[in-house]
């Protein structure tokens, strides 16, 4: 059983903490550890897993890679999609790479995003699962529904569901879209509709085939951008041409309700997909006032609101209702029961132009991060942290200087024809259109602080001629 696991979405309804940048997986909301991290944590202890396959954009691949890293966990591959193109192709990427290493491998399809508070049962579903997935069957995991919920599509089971069939499969008898509430309401009484939450198992090779049934362009142009695939490391860059043909399209659209090998496994285990900031306060422990509360937050007065603080000291008096997130350069205060249109703000920014909409202010790149910390109109101050044993590109600039101090490590700088070695207090200058890189050779992070001058200090100003990340 190979784990696939679709990490490329933006996570816009958790904006500011969430950006296009360093979205909703990467980030630790529900535990210490990223999205990402318990996703594939929440398997140890399943039997027949190889390592996983993740899907990604290729603005995350070091993301993903470094977050791999960090668990000790070596990936089966990292596909890397040109641009998004929904669940159907990714999934058929994956299978493609699944049945090179063996033809009845199954997939155990996952987004990164989902929270699972009972691993146990879980665990469970996914015994039943196999055993309809090795039998030919493409296996949905229906959530069991807890309330009359409008912001999940639906599936309908044929048999009514009770207690005493979570381990048992039952045959799909239609997908629906989300409902309104008092249609939302007939579904939970009805007892024969689940949440649809996202997640698959089957044969990778019956996913194919149905795939080729039912949506053979797809197939063919993912096989095209599949087969001519450039591999570097543990990343597959996807060929680029083909991969944009794609019309893209969901799991659910493209095969599954149209195959006639479809059933669902219910799962009652504590599922979220953590859509919102309402979502992401059910799974948290409130206060005696149903206040959700995190980092350096004063509330009084105050009931059934959602305050995170993530740099500055929150206070917060005499609030109904209302969800407030703090980060160094952007502050969200809306209505709990308009969490869900985040996205309208995400889509604002992003027709202004706005950089909030992509970045935090600290941005983060493989060998590390940098902090913008000020600005003015010719200058700009950075707090650059270079990881233990990387290097930034061999690269210079058209239209800035940089001056340098090195306030804890050793720096290793590649200054013109110089080589120089810069310690705590030590500084260096690098004129205009100076070839330079820097490098940190030890085992500790490496911090400098950076004062760029010049008429254009715009990120899109660096010529690479080297670089060990192939950027």
């Amino acid at each position: 059983m190979i784990p696939v696991v679709l990490s490329g979405g933006s996570g816009s309804r958790l904006w500011p903490l969430s950006r296009e940048s360093y979205p909703k997986q990467f980030l630790p909301l529900a535990s210490e550890q990223s999205m990402l991290c318990d996703t594939l944590s929440r398997l140890q202890g399943v039997d027949g897993l190889v390592s996983p396959i993740v899907v990604c954009n290729e603005q995350h691949r070091f993301l993903v890679a470094e977050q791999l890293r960090g668990m000790q966990k070596t990936p089966h591959s990292i596909v890397l999609e040109p641009e998004g193109r929904n669940t159907a192709p990714a999934v058929a990427i994956a299978a493609l790479a699944a049945i090179e290493q063996d033809q009845e491998a199954l997939l155990l399809v996952l987004p990164a995003d989902h929270i699972i508070d009972n691993i146990s049962a879980f665990h469970n579903s996914l015994n039943t699962a196999s055993e309809s997935a090795k039998q030919g069957k493409l296996v949905t995991f229906g959530v069991v529904p807890a309330t009359p919920e409008t912001g999940y599509g639906y599936i309908k089971a044929s048999e009514t569901y009770n207690t005493s069939q979570m381990a048992k499969s039952l045959p799909v008898e239609q997908f629906v879209e989300k409902p309104d509430l008092k249609t939302a309401e007939s579904y939970l009484s009805s007892g024969d509709y689940f949440w649809n939450s996202g997640m698959f198992m089957f044969k990778a090779s019956s996913y194919l085939n149905e795939l080729k049934q039912h949506a053979p362009e797809m197939l063919s142009l993912c096989e095209q951008s599949y087969s001519t695939s450039n591999r570097d490391m543990d990343f597959v860059r996807l060929e680029q041409e083909a991969f944009m043909k794609i019309k893209g399209d969901s799991i659910d659209y493209a095969v599954m309700e149209k195959t006639e090998h479809c059933v669902v496994v219910p799962l009652e285990a504590g599922w979220n997909d953590i859509g919102s900031w309402s979502a992401l306060a059910e799974v948290a422990e409130p206060d005696k006032q149903e206040n959700i509360v995190s980092g350096d937050v004063l509330i009084e007065d105050s009931q059934n609101c959602y305050v995170r603080s993530e740099y500055r000291l929150i206070a917060a008096l005499g609030l109904r209702d209302q969800v407030i997130v703090e980060t160094a350069d952007a502050v969200l205060v809306a209505s709990k029961d308009k969490a869900q249109e985040v996205k309208k703000i995400v889509e604002r920014l992003k027709l202004d132009e706005r950089s909030e909409r992509v970045h935090h202010r600290q941005v983060f790149r493989p060998w590390g991060s940098y902090e913008s910390i000020d600005e003015g109109e010719r200058f700009l101050v950075k707090r650059i942290v270079v990881n233990p044993g990387a290097s930034l590109s061999l690269q210079r600039h058209k239209h800035r200087a940089e001056h340098w101090v090195v306030v804890t490590g050793t720096a290793k700088v590649t200054r013109g024809e110089e080589l120089l070695e810069l310690h705590e207090d030590e500084s260096t200058y690098i004129p205009v259109g100076m070839k330079h890189r820097l490098e940190n050779t030890t085992g500790v992070p490496l911090e400098i602080i950076e004062v760029q001058t010049g008429g254009y200090l715009g990120e899109d100003d660096i010529e690479r001629f080297d670089d060990v990340y192939g950027r």
